[in-house]
């Protein structure tokens, strides 16, 4: 091919080149002229950016409410926490007024058993048992700095006995036992299901004497012993054991238990009754030590005992 040709074929390309390219611009003037297509262009992009605001908008909502509700959740629960802890301490002082209500009715009725006792006595309260477990003995919190010394009786008050009173022994009485060690500001009293004690009694109806044994547990039943046979017939279930006054340790009249069964022997001479005893030692809380070689200031002249006995 000759020069001449090649200049001519590259004209015809750069003129096609030219032609295409004007093509293109006309077409391009031509359709962003159009107001439909404009209108188009306009509606595509606003409906684009709506969307777009309100996917922004929407998600924006979403975490600002999840952080609120978060932030609420926490307030709601230190709220309830601290109502909880309200009502607790509420419940507490609930329980604890209601246990001052109950230690003040049973103060009360000590108190107004203690205006019935004729002799010198010593309020007091249990405070143990005896450490070594020699005996079973009971810790009160009352020794010779109160008064007390050994032998003394011990007492206490059942509102449900109704024993046979005397003018010494007022209705409610039931023993306990002995002191039997002091110190100067505790004592032991040996209660009266001790192995070692022994108790000059009688039945209340027949008059019958004997001895009350006890048997080393509050659970096992007392025992009146060196009760002749004939008077078997004479004796009813659920009669009242009192203490005789004999031996001089403890005064006549102060209520020990009641008769459970009769035990005997076609060959004995004599018989043994089983008795409850009238002190339920589980429940015991408070006792008084009695003095019954001295007659209380209080029987005699009308004063107050509050001012030899001491508080519980």
């Amino acid at each position: 091919m000759t020069q001449e040709g090649t200049r001519q074929k590259r004209r015809i390309h750069a003129e096609a080149y030219v032609f295409i390219a004007l093509c293109l611009v006309s077409l391009s003037m031509l359709f962003f002229s159009s107001r439909t297509f404009t209108g188009d262009f306009r509606d595509t992009g606003l409906s684009m950016y709506s969307g777009l605001r309100s996917s922004v908008y929407r998600l924006r909502s979403f975490v600002t409410g999840t952080v609120l509700a978060v932030q609420e959740l926490a307030v709601l629960k230190e709220q309830y926490d601290e109502l909880a802890a309200r009502i607790n301490r509420y419940e507490q002082m609930e329980q604890t007024a209601a246990g001052i209500r109950r230690e003040n009715n049973r103060l009360r009725e000590q108190l107004g058993f203690s205006e019935t006792i004729s002799y010198r006595y010593i309020a007091a309260e249990i405070i143990g048992s005896d450490p070594d477990n020699l005996f079973s003995a009971l810790v009160i919190n009352k020794g010779k700095k109160d008064g007390i010394t050994a032998n003394m009786p011990v007492i206490a008050y059942q509102q449900n006995e109704r024993s046979h009173s005397s003018d010494t022994v007022p209705t409610g009485t039931v023993l306990v036992g002995k002191v039997v060690q002091t110190a100067h500001f505790e004592s032991l009293v040996m209660p009266l299901y001790d192995s070692t004690s022994y108790i000059s009694a009688r039945l209340g109806e027949s008059r019958i004497e004997g001895i009350v044994e006890g048997q080393g547990s509050p659970d096992a039943p007392l025992l009146l012993r060196f009760i002749r046979r004939p008077a078997r017939g004479e004796i009813s279930i659920g009669e009242q054991i009192l203490t005789s006054g004999l031996g001089g340790v403890f005064p006549p009249g102060i209520l020990t238990g009641r008769v459970s069964r009769i035990l005997y022997q076609d060959m004995d001479t004599s018989i043994e009754i089983e008795l409850e005893s009238s002190v339920d030692f589980s429940r015991l809380e408070y006792v008084f030590v009695i003095d019954p070689r001295s007659v209380h200031p209080a029987a005699e002249n009308g004063e107050g005992q509050n001012q030899v006995n001491g508080d519980l």
